[in-house]
């Protein structure tokens, strides 16, 4: 299936990635910015779950970022619309089949730690697998990776640093943390909050971290950033409403694209750079 998912893209375009960026919930603006698109619903593609989240746009996008071919999931499959592990990673395993090697997960998440505020962005520097499921449960395929992938450094170091580094230029407030996901779709309640900071969580949400297992057992560099929508249950005196999450997506939008535009060159320079010097 993901061989059939492949040869229809590079059946619709010539433009051929080897980074792609991954959308979340009230995220998916930056895909308006590649020119020389072509936008592939997921409808279209076999295999490819559809999403059903309010907020995901549901496609994927090829085309250019500048001089930079890239690829953009605009939208993604939660494991709590119903979707297998197998069908979470799906779209990046069909993305590591068209040649992709680096991939940055964006996704929309509750803040843990007091000190940051909605609207704000945090380098995913770890994660805490709460969803009760791994993508990788079953027969290895040898040929995309090892039985027993190695996860000490799961989200790039080295692209945290570039991350952090393209921000300051561009006085963007960045911070890093630690991810916890859960599985939903219900929010956390207070006392499940005041567990995951106990635990060492400084972010929580529903996606990325199967997505992020999955990558690393191809071999894929990751870069996670969480967009912290809301503060989680019991900080603030208020319930959580997903409309809360939709309008911080938009009021950090333009922060975020300007971000992704000046980092994902420099990510695929230093690719480029370090298999120059391997050489």
């Amino acid at each position: 299936m993901i061989q059939e998912a492949k040869h229809l893209i590079e059946s619709r375009t010539v433009i051929r990635p080897s980074i792609a960026v991954v959308l979340g919930s009230g995220l998916g603006a930056f895909a308006d910015e590649l020119v020389d698109q072509v936008a592939i619903p997921y409808s279209s593609l076999p295999g490819w779950p559809v999403s059903t989240a309010i907020g995901h746009a549901g496609k994927l996008v090829i085309g250019k970022l500048g001089n930079l071919d890239l690829a953009v999931m605009a939208g993604r499959a939660h494991l709590y619309e119903g979707n297998t592990p197998a069908q979470v990673v799906y779209g990046v395993r069909v993305l590591h089949s068209l040649g992709v090697r680096s991939i940055v997960f964006t996704n929309a998440a509750g803040g843990i730690n007091l000190a940051l505020e909605r609207g704000g962005l945090v380098l995913i520097s770890d994660h805490i697998n709460l969803q009760c499921c791994n993508p990788l449960v079953g027969p290895n395929d040898d040929s995309l990776g090892p039985r027993f992938p190695d996860m000490s450094e799961a989200y790039s170091r080295e692209y945290r640093e570039i991350a952090r580094q393209v921000a300051a230029e561009l006085g963007i407030p960045i911070s890093e943390g630690v991810y916890a996901a859960m599985l939903g779709p219900c929010y956390e309640t207070p006392a499940e909050i005041r567990y995951l900071r106990t635990i060492g969580a400084d972010v929580v949400g529903m996606s990325t971290v199967v997505e992020t297992i999955a990558a690393n057992h191809m071999g894929m560099k990751v870069l996670g950033i969480s967009c912290v929508t809301n503060m989680a249950a019991g900080i603030l005196p208020q319930k959580i409403h997903h409309e809360e999450v939709l309008e911080a997506g938009a009021m950090v939008r333009d922060t975020l694209v300007r971000l992704l535009k000046a980092l994902l060159p420099r990510l695929v320079e230093q690719g480029d750079g370090g298999l120059q010097s391997a050489g």
